[in-house]
């Protein structure tokens, strides 16, 4: 009899640890599976731009971009880095090899979400999900 308790408690106890055992794995799969969801979250949560270069009132495209951007960025160093740009006092000049035409009267202008800018690309900061259009058509 004292034989047959003490396999029956070895038996409980053995149940137990790896029941216990079990449990504690399974919480550490839960909090890597919480962990990796937060940093999928953040990569798919990136800040970004929509950046149109055009001529005309967008009848020619010469570039259509996405661009990633960090808080409190600028246009017109977001412009530097991701387009060929030329620029003075703040205003951009020529954008990937398209300059304006002061004989003409054409300049590059710029618009966010649809709204003509109130100010040089040197002062405006973006927000994530801006749409920018550039175009390069004349002063009316």
């Amino acid at each position: 009899m004292k034989k047959f308790l003490f396999v029956l408690l070895s038996l409980l106890f053995a149940a137990g640890i790896v029941t216990g055992c079990a449990e504690q794995n399974q919480d550490t799969s839960n909090n890597e599976t919480a962990e990796t969801t937060e940093q999928s979250g953040e990569s798919e949560s990136q800040e970004v731009v929509t950046v149109t270069i055009s001529e005309d009132e967008g009848e020619n495209v010469i570039a259509e971009k996405e661009v990633e951007i960090e808080d409190g960025a600028i246009l017109l160093d977001v412009m530097k880095e991701n387009f060929e740009v030329e620029e003075s006092d703040g205003f951009i000049t020529s954008i990937e090899g398209v300059s304006q035409n002061e004989e003409e009267g054409k300049y590059w202008m710029y618009s966010v979400n649809g709204e003509m800018a109130e100010v040089g690309a040197n002062e405006y900061e973006l927000n994530p999900d801006d749409e920018i259009t550039f175009d390069l058509h004349a002063m009316e």
